[in-house]
Order: structure tokens, then C-alpha cells, then sequence
């Protein structure tokens, strides 16, 4: 259907749906069925995100199909159709260059739409697309998490306060009378084994996951000289299992005092651990407490080095990704290399460097 015979009323919802039909199903080329398909679901009433997670294609692209079928009709939604052009010209490319220089990171279908709707120009293949963002000095990449509620002052003050503490107990620390730990909790997934394999290019490679969500926390608190993580398992991060950690850790230390560096969370600063710390403290100067803890500056993970060692640790098991059959085998795997790993990083001495005293 032409977009004047719309104007005019003369085919209704239903025959257009019936004439994109029609086109599908008599359809061999699957570049054209997609397009019919995408049309099709428009006038079903679908959004365009809808469509878009459907078939797999951007929001330029469908609304780029939707305004040649009601201009052309179904001969619009041929690949051999020619109505649109297929290049900018020189000028036409510089001022898209210059257009994706005002922005830091983009979506291809703006792309596709800009190129649509202002110099009516629609690329057959991706590629086109992929070659105009080279060319401005754009390149795919994976994001990094930012948190807009970070005060880099709070962060900055923190990391002295941290540096000071270190310092000035640099003695005790390097004879081993206090041990300075790190501490975070891990929430490994089964979803977390998704990662890059090897596999004919035609085929999709499927790595059976039961239950994406399926998981298991760990606590894990690295030695700030000796780069060792020591690791527990538990069912989730509480109170009562960040009590029965701290215990841990001192049954690990023995005739050591333990500085404990950590986050904000809630179980870190209730009651319950608060009512722990002041009965293990009980009658000791505060530069004898068996556990002093100190909190990092809110909304920052990276202030804490154990975050690199998460990563670290999830990306080793995904490279074997194809080859663990349960989630059991993918907690062993992760356990296996926590346990067999020393960590030696930058960020691991970010807040002065330190070696123990031999004797």
C-alpha cells in the first residue's frame, strides 16, 4: 500500500496486514521477510522496542521500512528496490562526521536514523554504518559502571585517612602483630559463565544454564602484603554470616590484630555487628582491639583492590565457559583458582607500599 492510497482510506488496518502477509509467506529472501515481518508487527500495534528485541533490529531501521512501504508499498521493501540512496557525497559524510564528534558514545540506529530522515540514504549492510563511526574516530567498546552519586573529595579524603592508618602502623604491620585485610563479598552466578569460545561462524554456540540466576556468595578478604585472599562460602551477605566471617578471619590470624577495610553495606554497620565488635573489644585500648574496621567513602568500589580480583576470577572461568556442564563445577573452578592464586597488582598497593620483616 502507497502512502497517497492510505491518505485517501482506502485499505484498512486488516488489508495491510493481509498484503504483508501475503509478501512473507510467498517470501524466500530472508533480509525481505524481516522487513515484511517488522512492518506487519507495526500495524499489529507492537512498539518499536517490541519489534526491535523480536527481530534483532534498530529503531531506524523499522521506522526507515515503515515510511518506504507507505511511500512505495510492497515494492519498497524490495532489496532491489532503488528509491533511496545507497552513499553521501563528500560534503554529505563530512557533515555526518562532524555530527558524531558531539557526542561521547552512540546507538547505531541513530545512525541509521539520521542518515534516513535527513539525507535519505539507507546502507543495505552494517558494515557502511560501522565504517562511518571508524572514520570519526569511534570505536565499540564495553562501558565501564560510574556512579554519579561519588564525591571525589570523600574518595580522596578517604584514601589519606587509609594511607595515614597504614603509616603509622607500618611497624606492626610489616612484624605481623596487625594484618590488614580488605574485605568484599562475591556473588557468583551461574549467568556469570557466558563468555567467548571458539565456534563456526554459521552456529551459535549454547552453554547450558539451568537457572541464569542460580548463585553463590562468598566473602573473601585480601592481605594487603601478602596478596593471599582468604576465601568462605556462605548463602548471602547478612549480619549473621558477616559475624561468622570476622571469627574466621581471626581463627586465620592467630596472635594478629586485624584492621578491616571495607564498604558501606548495611549488614557492614548494624546493630548486631556493632554489639560483635564492642564484646571482642571489650577492655582493650582502641590500639589494641583485636578488630578495628574502617569504612570506604560510599558509592566507589574501586577504593577496594579485591574488586580487580572478582574479575579476575570470573573471566578465568569463562574462558572455560563450553567445557563446565553444572553450576557446582563452576563454583569449584572459581574456588580452585581463588585458592591457587597469589595476587600481585598496581591497585593492590594504592595505599602505600609495604613488605613483611623476615627474621
Amino acid at each position: 500500500m502507497r502512502k497517497q492510497d492510505l491518505e485517501q482510506g482506502m485499505p484498512v488496518v486488516g488489508e495491510v496486514i493481509a498484503e504483508l502477509q501475503e509478501f512473507i509467506a510467498q517470501n524466500a529472501n530472508a533480509r525481505e521477510v524481516r522487513k515484511g515481518l517488522a512492518i506487519k508487527l507495526v500495524y499489529q500495534g507492537y512498539l518499536y522496542e517490541e519489534i526491535q528485541t523480536i527481530l534483532g533490529v534498530s529503531l531506524g531501521s523499522i521506522t526507515g521500512w515503515k515510511q518506504v512501504y507507505e511511500e512505495n508499498g510492497i515494492d519498497g521493501l524490495k532489496l532491489k528496490y532503488k528509491g533511496r540512496k545507497s552513499y553521501l557525497n563528500t560534503e554529505q559524510k563530512q557533515e555526518v562526521l562532524c555530527w558524531l564528534q558531539t557526542k561521547d558514545y552512540w546507538e547505531i540506529g541513530e545512525l541509521e536514523y539520521k542518515l534516513a530522515f535527513e539525507y535519505d540514504v539507507v546502507y543495505e549492510t552494517k558494515k557502511s554504518y560501522y565504517d562511518l563511526f571508524k572514520a570519526a574516530g569511534i570505536s565499540w567498546k564495553k562501558t565501564t559502571k560510574s556512579n554519579p552519586k561519588t564525591d571525589p573529595d570523600a574518595v580522596a579524603g578517604k584514601k589519606k585517612e587509609i594511607e595515614t592508618l597504614l603509616e603509622n602502623n607500618s611497624r606492626e604491620l610489616e612484624t605481623g602483630k596487625l594484618r590488614a585485610l580488605l574485605i568484599d563479598e562475591c556473588h557468583l552466578m551461574w549467568g556469570d559463565l557466558s563468555g567467548y569460545v571458539w565456534g563456526k561462524t554459521d552456529q551459535e554456540i549454547a552453554v547450558p544454564v539451568v537457572n541464569e540466576r542460580k548463585k553463590q556468595t562468598y566473602y573473601g578478604a585480601i592481605d594487603y602484603l601478602e596478596g593471599e585472599l582468604i576465601l568462605k562460602s556462605y548463602d548471602k551477605g547478612n549480619s549473621k554470616n558477616t559475624i561468622d566471617y570476622l571469627l574466621y578471619l581471626l581463627k586465620q590470624s592467630p596472635d594478629q590484630r586485624l584492621l578491616i577495610l571495607w564498604d558501606g553495606a548495611s549488614y557492614h554497620r548494624s546493630q548486631e555487628i556493632r554489639d560483635f565488635l564492642d564484646e571482642i573489644n571489650q577492655g582493650l585500648s582502641s590500639d589494641q582491639w583485636k578488630i578495628q574496621c574502617v569504612r570506604f567513602a560510599p558509592n566507589c568500589p574501586i577504593q577496594n583492590p579485591i574488586e580487580d580480583i572478582w574479575l579476575q576470577a570470573k573471566t578465568w572461568v569463562r574462558r572455560f565457559c563450553a567445557l563446565i556442564p553444572t553450576f557446582s563445577h563452576l563454583k569449584w573452578m572459581f574456588e580452585w583458582f581463588i585458592r591457587h592464586t597469589t595476587f600481585d597488582f598496581p591497585t593492590l598497593q594504592m595505599y602505600g607500599a609495604f613488605s613483611k620483616i623476615k627474621y
